[in-house]
């Protein structure tokens, strides 16, 4: 796998145009139009993959694994057998530890263009990479849907032993455009009427909380920059998908909107949780195209199993055995409103 190079494909429809690297499966650009038609870039990115593999980016776009969030003190244990892993965020890991998903190289298994285009990554992991059990193979597949619709399927298929499998999108949005400030004045509304909330070390407690009188209430659409100084740093937090209208085996799990451009964005998914984040610990970094980014720059919707499943045995499990499959979709739908 070592002669495998980074680079960036287009997938382009005419409408929208999404670059997106086998590096981490990373989405470096997403540009969809605004009310008069005016395309704007609406991720957060750096200028260069050498930026990206130097890790100036606080998990920009990529595919974060093998396990996504939290695993409290790097520890679980399964069937029987303890697992320790890098303590990469003390006291615990986080997205699958020094070297996770998002800083390999994957391999490009299928590209195609036309109408709907789409591009497969797949990457092998091996036994004990990261300290996680068993092998696996991993694939992701972006897909330009329809014009304004961009689906990502992705799936893990171990190969003779039981693991944890987690993966999570991490891309940052703004949907003003990528250097237009913070994501305050954006409006979201999550279809969660709970959430599991977290120790000081930002892990769930295991317990499973109504929003209902709380600033982590969103299930009615509400400004992000109201209640965002109630909840510490700013949201970080996994909500529990449960009250999404369904289509086509996906539930609803989020709309944003900006006032400025009028853009929507909607996200369906078919996982339990999904981590909405603020962009809280990002500090001066220095963006594509001359953009600094700084506290609240963007918004992560990373729809996932919840964090530290693993060691709660009341969450959803993320165990997937030999003869299993994870498959986890996600489709945004972008619009005008």
């Amino acid at each position: 796998m070592a002669n495998l190079k980074a680079e960036i494909f287009e997938l382009n429809n005419g409408t929208m145009q999404v670059l997106v690297s086998n590096l981490g499966c990373t989405i470096t650009s997403l540009s969809v139009p605004d009310k008069d038609g005016v395309l704007s870039d609406v991720v957060l990115g750096l200028d260069s993959l050498d930026s990206y593999q130097k890790g100036l980016a606080p998990y920009f776009g990529c595919i974060v694994g093998r396990v996504a969030n939290r695993i409290k003190d790097g520890k679980f244990t399964l069937d029987g057998v303890e697992y320790s892993l890098p303590i990469n965020r003390p006291p615990n890991s986080l997205h699958g530890g020094h070297v996770g998903y998002d800083k390999k190289v994957w391999e490009v298994v299928e590209y195609r263009k036309g109408e709907t285009p789409s591009i497969t990554f797949k990457y092998h992991s091996y036994d004990g990479e990261e300290g996680y059990p068993g092998d696996i193979t991993v694939t992701a597949t972006y897909t330009l849907t329809s014009s304004t619709t961009l689906r990502l399927d992705m799936e893990g298929v171990p190969k003779d032993k039981p693991t944890i499998i987690n993966l999570a999108q991490h891309t940052y949005w703004n949907l003003a455009g990528h250097d237009k400030g913070n994501i305050l004045d954006h409006s979201i509304r999550i279809a969660a009427n709970h959430v599991t909330p977290v120790d000081q070390n930002t892990v769930p407690t295991g317990e499973i909380r109504p929003v209902q009188g709380t600033p982590f209430n969103f299930t009615s659409e509400k400004r992000i920059g109201n209640t965002i100084n109630e909840v510490g740093l700013g949201y970080d937090h996994n909500y529990v998908l449960d009250c999404g209208e369904e289509k086509a085996g996906l539930r609803h799990a989020a709309k944003v909107r900006d006032p400025s451009s009028s853009r929507v964005l909607n996200l369906w998914t078919n996982v339990p949780g999904m981590q909405f984040y603020t962009a809280n610990y990002v500090n001066g970094v220095a963006g594509k195209g001359g953009a600094v980014y700084e506290k609240h720059a963007g918004l992560c919707l990373e729809t996932q199993g919840f964090p530290n499943s693993i060691n709660q045995p009341n969450f959803p499990s993320v165990v997937v055995r030999p003869g299993e499959r994870y498959q986890h979709s996600m489709l945004y739908e972008f619009s005008i409103e």
